[in-house]
C-alpha cells in the first residue's frame, strides 16, 4: 500500500495574519488533519498556491518586497467578453473578484521563505517524513492580480480560455522590458522566449526561498487552448494540418528554453483537461517528445471533469492516455477536496460526499514494457483549505477512509478489459500524415463516450509496451479483451495477429478507410464508396431495456468522426464473419459492427465497431461538445458495450427514457477478487451483469437473476467485492459475509437462493486447501453436508467450481 508521496495543496488564505504564531498553528493543523494518509507515504509534499505565478515573474531578488497573492474569490483579472445576458453587470465570480475577507494581510518574500522553514520543520517533527514544498505557475487570469501578464506583457496571452487574451501560451515571446528582475537585472530583451524567462526566474526564486519543485498549472506547457476542443490546429470546422510541424517545434522550444534557465528544479505538471489524442488533433502537442527528451517532469494527473460536470469518461480516458507512456517510472492521482478560489468545496457540494471520483480513478492501472502492473505512486489533494481559508476537519475525516480502502485493495492484476492505447500511432499520424488528424480527434472523443456509456475500462498499455510485453512472454493479457484502435500498424499489428492465433480476444474501434489492409482482410471487409449524414440503423445485438421507443437512425459527421462510413462484407458466403450492426442510406448499406470467430485462432475472437461521435460542437465550440439527443439518434458508442457479448460479457441497463444518463463502471482485480465499482448519474437506472464465469454476486447484496444476469439498483457511488459467480437462469440470490466465530477461519460467505446453480468461487491465492463449502449450514458449521468442488485455472485466475447446487451454501476459508 506504500505510496511515494502525499501532496497537500494549500493557498495562503488560512494565514489570516503574518504572525509566527498563526504560521505555526496552521502548519500543525495541516499535518494533524492528514496524518493517517501521511503515514502511507515515503515523503510528504506541500504545494503552495501563493499567487498565480506572478510572484515568480515579478521576483527581483528582494526578500523584503511585498508580493501580490491569491486573496480573492473569483476571477482576479477579468478579461473582455466576460459579461453576458445572464450577468449584464458582471457580478458573477466568473466575471469579477471579491476579497476573501476584509483587510487581508500583506506578505513579503521573507515571510514566505520562513513559511517554508516552518512547514518543513513542523512536518518532519509531526510525520517523521521528509517534507518538500512546491511553488506553482498558472497561465490564467483567475487567482491573483497580475500586472506582468495583463499590463506589461499581455502579448504572451494568446489563449482565449477565459475571455480574450486570457491565458499565457507557453511558446510566446516577450516584448522588451526595462524592469529589473532577479534573473534579468537589466530587463527583458525583445523576442525572448517566455520559457527562457520563466526558467531563469523560477531558478532564482526557488534558490532564494528554498522551494523543492515547481508545478505547472492548467495545461501550461501543453498547447494553446488547454481546456478546449479547439486550438492552434483545429477551429471546429477545419484541421489546419499545415501548422502541425511549426507548433511542435515551438512547443519543444519552450521546454528546451525553460530547462536552459532552470536545469535541475523538478517539475510536476497539471497537463490539459483533455487526452493525448485530443491535444494532438487540436494543438499538435508533442507529448511523446516532451516525455522522451528528458525535461525532468512528472506526468499529468487525472483532470477534475468528474467533479465539474460528471464527465467521468473524459477524466478516465484523458488520464489513461497520458500514462500509457511515462517520462519516468511514477504517476500521480489527484482528488478535488476544496477549491480555494471559486467558492465551492467539491467533496461537500459537487461530489455531495460520494466517493465515485475516488473509486473510479483508483481502479486505474497501467502496464509497462514487461507487462508489469503499475498503480498511482502519489496522491494529491486540491486543496486542504476552502475559499475562505477554512480547513474543516470533516473533509479529511471523511475522504481518508475511502482512499485507504482503495489503496488496501488496489489493482494487482489486469482487469477484464485492457485499452491498448495508440500513443505512437497518434503522434506518427500528426507528424507524418496529418491529413488524417480527424482520425486522431475521433479516437479519444469516441472512447470518452464509450466509458460514459458504461464500458468498464480502467487498465491501459501503450501499443509499444504491448509489443514488448508479448515478446517478453508476459501473462498480463491472459483472459482479457484487448480494445485497440484501427490506426495500429507494423509490429503492433503483427503482435495482434499472433495474439489472436493464441486464442486472444480483441475488440477494434475506428475507421478502416486508411487502416492497414491486413485489418480489413482479417475482418473479411472491403472498402466501398463512402456515406455520411443521417442513416437508418439496424443491429442484431441485444441492447438495453428502454421503455421509450428506440430511435432507428444515426447522424455521422465525417469531420468529427474520422471520415466517412465505407465498410462492406467482402465475402457474403463466409459465415464465420457476422455483421452485427449496419447503416443504410438510400440503396447503400455499410457495416459498422462485425465479429469473427476463426478456427485458426484457437478460440480467439476479433470484433470491430466503426463508431461515430454522437455529438455536435457548440458555437463557439468551448470546452465540451453537445451530445445528440439519445431519443432521436442512436449513440453508436453503445455498440462497444453491447458487442462485449461476443466475449461473454453482457452488461445492460434498464431505464424509462433514452436521454437518461448511463452508469459509468469499472472492474479491478485484487488478491484474485473482482472489485466492481461505479458512478450512477441517474440512480433510477438499473443494471444487469453477466461475465463468462456467470452472474457476479456482489458481496453483501441481494439480486434477482434475469436470463442469467444479476440485476442491481445501485447508488450514486458504489464499490463491491465479488468472488462468487453463479450460472442460474432466474431467481433471487444473495451473497452475504458472515462472522468467522471459529479460530482458523478467516472469512465466510453465505449464499442463499441457489437453484441448480453452478457456483464459481475465486479464492484468495494459497487458500484453496482451506476452503470448505457447506450445504444448508447450521452453526457452529462444524458438521453437515460438505460438498465436493473442483479446482480450475480460469483465464482470469484460479477458482473453485461447485455444480448443481440448489440449497443455501456457506463458503469458508
Amino acid at each position: 500500500m506504500k505510496l511515494n508521496n502525499i501532496i497537500l495543496e494549500m493557498s495562503l488564505k488560512p494565514f489570516w495574519d503574518d504572525s509566527p504564531q498563526t504560521m505555526q498553528a496552521i502548519c500543525c493543523t495541516l499535518f494533524k488533519q492528514w496524518a493517517t494518509l501521511c503515514e502511507q507515504a515515503d515523503k510528504v509534499s506541500v504545494l503552495l498556491w501563493i499567487s498565480d505565478g506572478s510572484e515568480i515573474l515579478d521576483y527581483q531578488g528582494d526578500l523584503s518586497a511585498h508580493f501580490e497573492w491569491a486573496k480573492y474569490i473569483g476571477v482576479a483579472n477579468p478579461r473582455t467578453g466576460q459579461t453576458n445576458d445572464e450577468d449584464p453587470q458582471g457580478l458573477s465570480i466568473h466575471h469579477r473578484s471579491y476579497l476573501y475577507r476584509e483587510n487581508p494581510p500583506q506578505f513579503t518574500y521573507a515571510w514566505l521563505k520562513q513559511l517554508l522553514v516552518v512547514l518543513k520543520e513542523t512536518g518532519q517533527t509531526m510525520t517523521g517524513k521528509p517534507i518538500e514544498v512546491g511553488a506553482t505557475f498558472d497561465p490564467g487570469p483567475e487567482f491573483a492580480k497580475s500586472s506582468f501578464k495583463y499590463e506589461r506583457h499581455n502579448e504572451i496571452c494568446s489563449g482565449n480560455t477565459i475571455g480574450e487574451k486570457s491565458f499565457v501560451c507557453c511558446y510566446a515571446t516577450l516584448n522588451e522590458d526595462t524592469h529589473a528582475y532577479a534573473g534579468f537585472p537589466d530587463g527583458i530583451p525583445g523576442d525572448l522566449p517566455f520559457g527562457a524567462f520563466l526558467g531563469k526566474q523560477s531558478q532564482c526564486f526557488s534558490d532564494d526561498l528554498g522551494f523543492d519543485y515547481l508545478w505547472l498549472s492548467n495545461g501550461f506547457g501543453f498547447g494553446l487552448e488547454t481546456w478546449g476542443i479547439c486550438g492552434a490546429v483545429f477551429d471546429g470546422k477545419t484541421f489546419s494540418t499545415e501548422h502541425c510541424a511549426d507548433i511542435k517545434e515551438k512547443s519543444l522550444l519552450f521546454w528546451k528554453s525553460f530547462r536552459a534557465g532552470c536545469p535541475n528544479l523538478p517539475l510536476q505538471t497539471r497537463g490539459t483537461n483533455l487526452s493525448t489524442g485530443m491535444d494532438l488533433s487540436s494543438d499538435a502537442v508533442p507529448l511523446r517528445e516532451i516525455y522522451e527528451e528528458g525535461y525532468g517532469i512528472e506526468p499529468p494527473p487525472n483532470s477534475p471533469w468528474a467533479a465539474l460536470n460528471g464527465d467521468c469518461g473524459l477524466e478516465m480516458v484523458g488520464w489513461m492516455s497520458h500514462i500509457a507512456e511515462l517520462p519516468g517510472n511514477t504517476f500521480p492521482f489527484r482528488f478535488y477536496t476544496h477549491d480555494p478560489w471559486f467558492l465551492n468545496s467539491p467533496w461537500i457540494d459537487r461530489y455531495c460526499r460520494e466517493p465515485y471520483d475516488i473509486y473510479l480513478p483508483l481502479s486505474v492501472a497501467r502496464l509497462d514494457e514487461a507487462g508489469q502492473l503499475q498503480t498511482p505512486s502519489s496522491i494529491a489533494f486540491l486543496t486542504v483549505d476552502d475559499s475562505y481559508g477554512r480547513m474543516p476537519d470533516l473533509v479529511p475525516n471523511e475522504v481518508t477512509p475511502y482512499i485507504l480502502d482503495c489503496l488496501n485493495t488496489k489493482p494487482d492484476q489486469t482487469s477484464p478489459l485492457i485499452w491498448v492505447y495508440p500513443f505512437d500511432e497518434y503522434h506518427d499520424i500528426t507528424d507524418q500524415d496529418s491529413t488524417r488528424l480527424n482520425e486522431v480527434f475521433f479516437g479519444d472523443w469516441f472512447m470518452r463516450s464509450v466509458v460514459n456509456h458504461g464500458v468498464p475500462l480502467n487498465t491501459v498499455i501503450s501499443t509499444a509496451n504491448f509489443v514488448s510485453a508479448r515478446q517478453a512472454g508476459a501473462d498480463a493479457f491472459d483472459g482479457a479483451v484487448l480494445i485497440m484502435s484501427t490506426t495500429i500498424k507494423g509490429a503492433t499489428l503483427d503482435t495482434l495477429e499472433q495474439f489472436l492465433e493464441d486464442g486472444g480476444q480483441v475488440l477494434l474501434y475506428g475507421p478502416l478507410e486508411n487502416a492497414d489492409p491486413r485489418l480489413t482482410h482479417m475482418l473479411d471487409l472491403s472498402i466501398a464508396s463512402p456515406i455520411w449524414g443521417e442513416m437508418q440503423f439496424t443491429t442484431t445485438l441485444t441492447g438495453d431495456a428502454v421503455e421509450q421507443a428506440c430511435p432507428d437512425k444515426i447522424k455521422h459527421d465525417p469531420l468529427l468522426s474520422g471520415g466517412n462510413i465505407c465498410a462492406v462484407q467482402k465475402d457474403k458466403t463466409n459465415h464465420i464473419t457476422q455483421i452485427l450492426a449496419s447503416v443504410q442510406q438510400e440503396s447503400q448499406t455499410r457495416a459498422i459492427a462485425v465479429s469473427r470467430h476463426d478456427d485458426r485462432w484457437n478460440g480467439g475472437c476479433l470484433s470491430w465497431v466503426r463508431g461515430s461521435n454522437s455529438f455536435t460542437l457548440n458555437d463557439p465550440p468551448g470546452h465540451q461538445p453537445r451530445m445528440q439527443p439519445a431519443d432521436q439518434y442512436v449513440h453508436t458508442e453503445l455498440l462497444m458495450r453491447h458487442i462485449l457479448s461476443e466475449f461473454g460479457y453482457r452488461f445492460y441497463v434498464s431505464k424509462r427514457e433514452h436521454n437518461q444518463k448511463n452508469p459509468v463502471n469499472v472492474i479491478s482485480r485484487h488478491n484474485n477478487a473482482f472489485y466492481f465499482a461505479g458512478f450512477s448519474p441517474d440512480i433510477t437506472v438499473s443494471q444487469s451483469f453477466c461475465c463468462p464465469q456467470g452472474a457476479p454476486l456482489f458481496l453483501d447484496t441481494e439480486t434477482w437473476l434475469n436470463k442469467g444476469c444479476s440485476t442491481y439498483h445501485l447508488p450514486r457511488a458504489w464499490r463491491k467485492e465479488c468472488r462468487v459467480f453463479v450460472k442460474q437462469a432466474e431467481g433471487q440470490v444473495r451473497c452475504i459475509e458472515r462472522p468467522s466465530i471459529m479460530p482458523g477461519v478467516k472469512r465466510r460467505f453465505y449464499l442463499a437462493g441457489l437453484k441448480n446453480a453452478t457456483v464459481t468461487f475465486f479464492h484468495e491465492p494459497g487458500s484453496e486447501g482451506h476452503v470448505k463449502m457447506l450445504r444448508q449450514p447450521s452453526g457452529p458449521n462444524l458438521v453437515g453436508d460438505f460438498i465436493e468442488f473442483t479446482q480450475r485455472q480460469d483465464p482470469q485466475g484460479p477458482c473453485l467450481v461447485a455444480q448443481n447446487i440448489s440449497d443455501d451454501l456457506l463458503i469458508s476459508w
